[in-house]
């Protein structure tokens, strides 16, 4: 399994070098016992089934158990369902997409929110990748799709700068916008305590999906801040990572505190959906995401 970024992948799969086709968005209705564990909101991003079209994401949730998403743009906005090729030049990928997200009825993501729930998972949030090339009419039609998906959520792995231009329209939808952080500390990206700080003093619709493992990559001390900023953090992405930019690694096996995470949720209650995002190699991702999940549940089960 690759160690590319969500955003590489998000680059990959709207490029058509991975291919992501939405056909018909079936799923077996039975629905799987809820994920709730002590009271904890436990899910996944649909990046961790990165290697699997959208028709077939529903399907692997089940399989795990998991009842709770967040939808990654890349699996949406696949080449082949916005009309890419592997050729097609990347200017013209780009007015494309542009199109796609602008012309594409809204009854298409209410078809995708329906299949995740015949499946038994709910939709908790939307991932998508505001830069600052994305046109007002853009972000506009982000948050109508939002609204379709049925969630109060956007998770953006934005840069720094469209902030100021994402807030008005969040504030008109009543929809939060959830930056997401890396490891990589350079301009323009959030990764540190101060980038998520500058973003949340321009509106309090404006908060952080906070990836614990990332941050500890980067060395900073994720039960602190969430202890410190708890009410301003809409999501969590739960992997774990060495520290000093270490790499992904099997739940249990980084520097990342993932059990004083979740307990931290558990034992003040705190309402905050704890997302498995699996990044490390492994091979079935349905396995390896069953082992995280796995994980998470038996720390949350002990005392």
């Amino acid at each position: 399994m690759s160690d590319l970024t969500r955003r590489e992948w998000t680059a990959l799969v709207a490029g058509g070098l991975v291919t992501a086709p939405l056909a018909c968005l079936r799923a077996e209705s039975q629905a799987p016992a809820r994920s709730v564990i002590a009271g904890v909101r436990l899910g996944a991003q649909t990046y961790s089934f990165r290697d699997r079209p959208l028709d077939q994401v529903p399907a692997a949730f089940k399989a795990v158990g998991l009842s709770f998403c967040e939808l990654w743009s890349g699996h949406v906005e696949a080449a082949q369902v916005i009309g890419a090729t592997r050729e097609t030049p990347r200017p013209e990928r780009r007015d494309l997409l542009r199109k796609w997200r602008v012309g594409t009825s809204l009854s298409h993501f209410e078809g995708i929110r329906k299949a995740f729930a015949d499946a038994g998972v709910t939709i908790t949030s939307y991932d998508v990748p505001y830069n600052d090339d994305w046109t007002g009419e853009e972000i506009a039609r982000s948050f109508e799709m939002a609204k379709a998906l049925g969630v109060s959520v956007i998770t953006s792995s934005a840069v720094v700068s469209v902030v100021p231009r994402i807030a008005p329209h969040a504030e008109k939808a009543k929809i939060k916008v959830s930056f997401h952080n890396h490891s990589n500390i350079r301009p323009n990206e959030f990764a540190t305590p101060d980038d998520f700080a500058a973003a949340m003093k321009v509106s309090p619709m404006m908060g952080a999906t906070l990836d614990i493992g990332h941050f500890t990559a980067a060395n900073f001390d994720a039960v602190d801040y969430l202890t410190r900023h708890h009410d301003r953090i809409n999501a969590l992405h739960i992997k774990d990572r060495k520290r000093d930019q270490g790499p992904n690694v099997p739940f249990g096996e980084g520097d990342t505190p993932i059990v004083a995470v979740l307990r931290l949720l558990r034992d003040r209650k705190w309402d905050i959906p704890a997302h498995i995002e699996y990044e490390y190699r492994g091979t079935d991702t349905v396995a390896e995401v069953t082992k995280c999940y796995d994980y998470c549940r038996k720390a949350l089960e002990t005392r």
